[in-house]
């Protein structure tokens, strides 16, 4: 979700949709509450804008400590995926037979 909001502030069907494009979300009730923890938690704030089609939206941005977040996270990530890529390519290996 950070990653998502690190380029410009978006509203919340907005995320869903992104989401929902790529596989990774399908309800709009589990991003809701995902939305409120990190404000509560202070990795992202929100503003509301008026909108041309319907009622005001709240839009969600990241903190700078949700910017810190996501570096930290993305750094972790890199060594996770880097870790199973190896576990991956050697269990994918041909087994070599015994040495004459």
């Amino acid at each position: 979700m950070l990653a998502l909001l690190s380029d410009e502030p978006r509203y919340g069907f907005d995320l869903v949709r992104s989401l929902s494009t790529t596989g990774l979300l399908t309800s709009e009730g589990t991003i809701y509450p995902l939305l409120a923890r990190l404000r509560k938690d202070g990795l992202v704030e929100t503003t509301w804008r008026e909108s041309v089609s319907g009622p005001p939206r709240r839009y969600y941005s990241t903190t700078p400590a949700g910017v810190a977040a996501l570096g930290s996270f993305s750094a972790e990530w890199a060594r996770f995926r880097d870790g199973v890529d190896a576990v991956l390519t050697s269990a994918t290996r041909p087994v070599e037979g015994p040495r004459p």
